[in-house]
């Protein structure tokens, strides 16, 4: 857990979230605010009563869309590791510090191992906390959900080795979170060059008379065609072809190379294309001959798969069943992808078409949360710019809601359906979350606060009565009516069928 200054401290208990704006919202309104953000607080009325809707949206799809965060929230991930410790010193460390252990004796490895261990959480916990911040703080709603979402698309998991630990914090960063509302080519080219991709699908093994499928699997079924794409075994054979000499070097070393290929030779950070791993014969991929030229046959069919209409219409269709609907209208998909297309893979482009169509105003209120947006949109509503500083508890709801950050095992990532998370066992789950942030008592402003001068929050407040009650079925009003204190009336809300949907 991260200490925090006293000054920060104090930085935190004195911030008060933003007025609401006085012009009042309609439930439409507030609907269509809980689908594009993380969900509703003051700061997000106020702007969009300040803006109007088409204002408001065009400033969420802007790839330079001012995410800046209060100052009290940025000094809090200014002190992290990941923050400070370049990726690639991070690894150098952690590869010289375990060669040391390794020679020791074995009665002696047990502690730095335990230390070193703790240190790669760290890393980890960090990250969590990092995003997390960010989706409760963050001005840029949309640009925050989709870092998620594009992280869950090109997964790599926290499980893969103990590297993994240091490289997902910068997998997020640079290989994905510049790019979410940008091109998705360059989206593409920045996971294929990442070594958490690199080391998760196990293309740093793949070399010339070595090859190596997963990732060029991956890369067509997860990543760009699907799994309908229309390609064959024979492409992914070709493809894993391509890929040979796409790895890692954290070394400042260049290796010997064969002079008649040296000059193929690439090296930035962690990523390497060694052409003395590649295969430099001709190819035949989807149809077309790709002559031997290094990595630049990388990049040239990474612009054959983002131009092909099964990427457009892939893509296209996991973005609306995010934001619209679990089997989203064909129609929609259809004019997305004619726009993906149109746009060269345009993000900001094709989400301007889904967010202006009939399917997308007739969907607000009725897709289910997952854990992250429940966890989130409650932290949001109930603490409203209040500073959150301890994000440890979040954490262990999410594992406790079976999305846990960074964990899921499989490419595929996680689920975005209400099957995947509104069963019986998950809202009983969900139930007991509301339980816990509507009592007040899980030292979310920080970790050493005293638990007796913790209360529940006071949700019958402006941001209540403007954005939530209007929209609460007769059902729902009941049940609160009959509550006996506050905590119950909170948890009551939190577990409400209105707040599980958005």
């Amino acid at each position: 857990m991260i200490k925090l200054s006293k000054i920060v401290y104090m930085a935190i208990v004195c911030y008060l979230p933003l007025n609401i704006a006085a012009a009042p919202l309609t439930g439409e309104d507030v609907k269509w605010l809980n689908r594009v953000t993380y969900g509703v607080d003051s700061a997000s009325l106020a702007a969009y009563a300040a803006e109007g809707r088409a204002a408001y949206l065009n400033r969420q799809l802007q790839n330079t869309v001012d995410d800046r965060l209060p100052a009290r929230v940025m000094e809090i991930i200014a002190q992290m590791r990941i923050s400070v410790e370049p990726v690639k010193t991070s690894v150098i460390t952690f590869q010289e510090e375990h060669k040391r252990i390794s020679k020791l004796p074995i009665e002696q490895q047990q502690e730095p191992k335990k230390i070193l261990n703790q240190g790669l959480n760290q890393y980890l916990t960090e990250s969590m906390q990092r995003l997390l911040l960010r989706a409760m703080y963050s001005p840029a709603q949309l640009k925050e959900q989709l870092t998620w979402f594009w992280f869950n698309h090109f997964n790599v998991t926290k499980e893969k080795g103990p590297g993994a630990k240091m490289l997902i914090p910068d997998f997020e960063e640079h290989a994905i979170r510049p790019y979410v509302l940008g091109k998705f080519r360059d989206l593409v080219m920045a996971t294929l060059r990442h070594p958490a991709m690199l080391v998760y699908l196990d293309n740093a093994q793949n070399a010339a008379k070595k090859i190596n499928e997963n990732y060029a699997r991956e890369l067509m079924e997860l990543h760009t065609l699907g799994v309908d794409g229309g390609y064959a075994q024979k492409d992914v054979q070709e493809l894993s072809r391509i890929l040979t000499g796409v790895g890692i070097n954290w070394s400042d070393k260049q290796p010997n190379l064969n002079k008649k290929y040296a000059s193929y030779y690439r090296h930035d950070g962690g990523f390497e294309f060694n052409p003395n791993r590649h295969d430099f014969g001709d190819k035949v991929f989807l149809g077309k001959k790709i002559a031997g030229d290094g990595f630049a046959e990388v990049e040239q069919v990474v612009d054959m798969l983002v131009r092909h209409p099964s990427t457009a219409r892939f893509i296209s269709t996991k973005l609306a069943t995010y934001f619209v609907a679990d089997v989203p209208p064909a129609d929609l998909v259809a004019d997305m992808s004619k726009t993906f297309l149109a746009t060269e893979g345009d993000i900001s482009a094709t989400l301007r078409v889904m967010f202006g169509s009939k399917a997308f105003t007739d969907s607000l209120g009725r897709k289910a949360k997952d854990p992250l947006h429940y966890v989130v949109s409650a932290l949001r509503f109930a603490y409203d710019g209040q500073a959150v500083a301890n994000m440890q508890p979040a954490i262990h709801w999410l594992n406790e809601l079976g999305e846990p950050l960074y964990a899921h095992p499989t490419p595929d990532g996680y689920g975005m359906t209400e099957k995947d998370w509104l069963s019986p066992q998950q809202l009983t789950q969900r139930f007991e979350i509301a339980k816990n942030i509507g009592g007040g008592k899980a030292k979310l402003i920080g970790s050493d606060v005293d638990p007796k001068s913790l209360t529940a929050p006071v949700l019958v407040n402006p941001l209540y009565t403007q954005s939530i009650e209007p929209g609460l079925s007769e059902q729902t009003k009941s049940a609160l009516k009959k509550t006996v204190s506050r905590s119950e009336w909170n948890t009551f809300l939190l577990s409400s069928p209105e707040f599980i949907y958005r």
